[in-house]
């Protein structure tokens, strides 16, 4: 038998699917989603619709993102559901969710977007990046993802599992972990554990900064180089003496700054930018 088939649908691995089976976390998952009729879902990656199914029972319409031609085909003439769906057959990674909030209306509505799926894994940061720049629309998102990607989402400063994902995840959300997931849950059974994560836009965020890319910039450039101390790590960008007016310890690691501290040190950079940038700018 065939263990990448599953209800007739032979899984991609070019898509990454795995497609959850586990009746108990299926229902489990919808609770802490949580759906009300009137409000308006997104799932990303239905997939073969274990998640879609109970949840879209819940509401009056809910629209779907699927990259997969035969399982948005599939979804559209899905047999009892079919009329609740609006299938948009589409790359996530590309999507543009702010027109959907647009044409939907949902401003006049008083309403946000309430994003949920399970994701997968070979693409779960970069579009989790993605939709960080929608924050402002998205009242929520409740995603499973690798267990080791949601320790990094949850950690704290000082731990081996805080980074750059860390931090960007944190300055636009709260993040909460919801249950373990087992391999066994899904088909194919994945190599690694899975957990479901729920993530928060802040309605205000705790540390703006002027410009994300410095925010991007020092976490990359003091991530990639964790094992260095700060003082070398960040020599491109800053001087000593300049780290240490910050309030940063020179012989301290990227793991040990918090958010506030990421926040401060961009919104130097920015209205300090290095002489590297500030030729480019000046050559634009």
């Amino acid at each position: 038998m065939n263990s990448k088939k599953h209800l007739g649908h032979t899984a991609r691995k070019r898509f990454g699917q795995n497609f959850l089976q586990d009746n108990n976390v299926i229902q489990n998952i919808v609770l802490s989603i949580y759906p009300q009729k009137d409000q308006f879902l997104v799932e990303i990656g239905p997939g073969l619709g274990a998640l879609t199914e109970p949840v879209a029972e819940q509401v009056e319409r809910l629209t779907v993102v699927e990259l997969d031609r035969d399982l948005a085909e599939r979804l559209r003439h899905h047999p009892f559901l079919h009329q609740k769906l609006n299938v948009i057959e589409a790359d996530a990674m590309q999507f543009d969710f702010r027109k959907l909030y647009e044409d939907e209306n949902l401003a006049e509505k008083n309403q946000k977007l309430r994003v949920f799926g399970n994701l997968p894994y070979n693409i779960s940061t970069p579009l989790m990046f993605h939709l960080f720049e929608y924050h402002e629309i998205i009242q929520d998102m409740h995603f499973m993802l690798q267990k080791e990607v949601v320790k990094r989402l949850c950690a704290a400063p000082n731990s081996k599992a805080y980074g750059r994902l860390t931090v960007m995840a944190q300055y636009f959300c709260q993040v909460i972990p919801v249950l373990e997931v087992p391999p066994s849950a899904f088909k194919p059974a994945p190599k690694v554990d899975s957990a479901v994560v729920r993530l928060i836009p802040h309605t205000v965020l705790p540390h703006p900064v002027k410009d994300l890319y410095w925010l991007n910039r020092v976490c990359s450039q003091a991530f990639n180089q964790r094992r260095k101390t700060l003082r070398n790590a960040l020599s491109s960008l800053f001087t000593s003496e300049q780290l240490v007016d910050l309030g940063i310890n020179l012989m301290d690691r990227a793991e040990n700054l918090t958010i506030a501290d990421y926040a401060r040190l961009a919104n130097w950079l920015f209205d300090n930018p290095p002489v590297e940038n500030q030729q480019v700018t000046d050559d634009i």
